[in-house]
């Protein structure tokens, strides 16, 4: 995996586990401010739900490079199977 492959993917990954990790712990406010909807978080703590997708992002992160590196997942092997049944579509 390259460079550019690298950071695509693990953006990829921070954005999932950043929505994954948005809904935990808010809780509303109890008398909620003129103009601010009932389900508004009194406390969102987003820094703190940034830096713990940042370090679940990196976790994933090595695991899928891990699977990349090693060959347990070849996307290039997977290309190869792709094209030789399109091959066999076309013939049929």
């Amino acid at each position: 995996m390259g460079w550019i492959s690298g950071i695509v993917v693990f953006l990829m990954i921070w954005w999932t586990t950043l929505f994954a990790v948005l809904p935990f712990g808010p809780r509303s406010e109890e008398t909620p401010q003129v103009g601010n909807a009932h389900g508004v978080p009194d406390f969102p703590r987003l820094g703190k739900k940034v830096i713990i997708t940042t370090v679940i992002s990196c976790l994933l992160w090595v695991v899928v490079y891990g699977l990349i590196a090693s060959n347990v997942i070849s996307f290039h092997d997977m290309a190869a199977q792709m094209a030789e049944q399109d091959k066999l579509m076309e013939i049929k």
